[in-house]
């Protein structure tokens, strides 16, 4: 069987592009489709995958100002030649499940959300510093984005979500039912550590949207230690707002990821995800996290055991729950052991069965 993985564009390191890396595992004979590919934003393995691009990878200034290509990315994904392939599984948040396939393939798609900057526009770019001329023109561009994006919904055959709170979005949006399989977190690279620090933690990408603003003004108040790893657009505004109790790290090696994780008092995760690895990779390294309630994070971290959520998105309701927490003691192999469902190796697994089990429904229909 020919299969291939199609992803969004790869372009940044996060959640999205480990699925693509542990999905390369499982099938690594199937080459990787995407409409852009800069390696340098990637571990050096994703350079000796069989990456194929579309027209857009020779497009100038693709490194500051690809979000401007915007509309060209429906384009581009639709002119992939998939034709030779049996199984097609995408990995989309945006664009690849819209891939045009034969009709003797059999289209996967695995989830991440429902376009978040078309369904929701208003949250998504209130938090965004756009240029007033491109916004003037944003209720246009997102119309025609959301009638492609529901029309290319029924070119996929199965939808799996990363999680319940995915699968009702994907209903909502699509009208179509999904299965849900929680994305892979590699335990094997997280550990509990005997020695612990006197900081809190941040692992994000730094986008206006992911609310670490709202940690920032939080900690700003409190003069606790805190420490942000990660980079972004919004990077220098919140090194800007930021007092020296709050220290940047910007992008480090996985082996220092996991040693800050192993030793902080909590990791704070403030956005609403669709599913969120950083608190299953704190949680993984015995360490609870404190999290907005509200999203994917429902789903994986435990109240009271395994972390404590704040309730209302505002500096002052993180304070408080902060506050608490400070009272509290956490048991790490109790919440290690509850990040163990999330393990790549079970995820794996579950993608492989239900992949073969997937294709053979198919191809008794047709």
């Amino acid at each position: 069987m020919k299969i291939a993985i199609v992803h969004d564009f790869l372009n940044q390191y996060g959640g999205a592009e480990k699925v693509v890396e542990t999905l390369h595992e499982i099938y690594p004979d199937a080459p990787i489709f995407t409409t852009i590919f800069q390696a340098k934003k990637l571990p050096p393995m994703f350079s000796t995958f069989d990456i194929r691009t579309s027209f857009m990878q020779n497009l100038p200034f693709l490194n500051r100002h690809f979000k401007k290509y915007l509309l060209l990315f429906p384009h581009a994904v639709e002119r992939l030649n998939l034709e030779e392939f049996d199984l097609v599984i995408s990995s989309s948040s945006a664009f690849a499940k819209g891939v045009i396939t034969s009709k003797k393939t059999c289209h996967i798609c695995y989830c991440y959300s429902p376009m978040r900057f078309v369904w929701d526009a208003e949250y998504y770019f209130s938090q965004e510093n756009m240029n007033p001329f491109y916004r003037l023109f944003l209720p246009w561009t997102l119309s025609r984005l959301k009638r492609w994006d529901i029309i290319t919904a029924k070119r996929v055959d199965y939808f799996i979500g990363i999680s319940a709170h995915i699968r009702q979005r994907i209903k909502s949006a699509y009208d179509r039912d999904a299965d849900v399989i929680y994305p892979p977190v590699d335990l094997s690279s997280f550990y509990i550590s005997n020695e612990y620090g006197d900081y809190f933690l941040v692992l994000s990408r730094l986008n206006a949207y992911k609310r670490i603003d709202l940690v920032v003004e939080a900690f700003n108040r409190l003069s606790l230690p805190l420490i942000i790893i990660g980079t972004g657009p919004y990077e220098k505004i919140l090194k800007n707002n930021a007092k020296k109790n709050i220290k940047f790290l910007g992008r480090i090696s996985q082996n220092e990821v996991s040693r800050y994780l192993s030793r902080c008092r909590g990791l704070i995760f403030p956005g609403i995800e669709d599913f969120g690895i950083a608190p299953v990779e704190a949680m993984a390294s015995g360490r609870p996290v404190i999290a907005y309630a509200e999203g994917g994070s429902l789903e994986t971290v435990l109240d009271g055991i395994t972390g404590l959520f704040f309730k209302e998105q505002t500096p002052e309701s993180l304070i408080e729950t902060i506050n608490t927490f400070e009272e509290m003691e956490f048991n790490p192999q109790k919440i290690r052991q509850h990040a163990e469902q999330f393990d790549k190796e079970i995820f794996k697994k579950k993608i492989y069965d239900y992949v073969s089990e997937k294709v053979s429904m198919f191809r008794g229909k047709t």
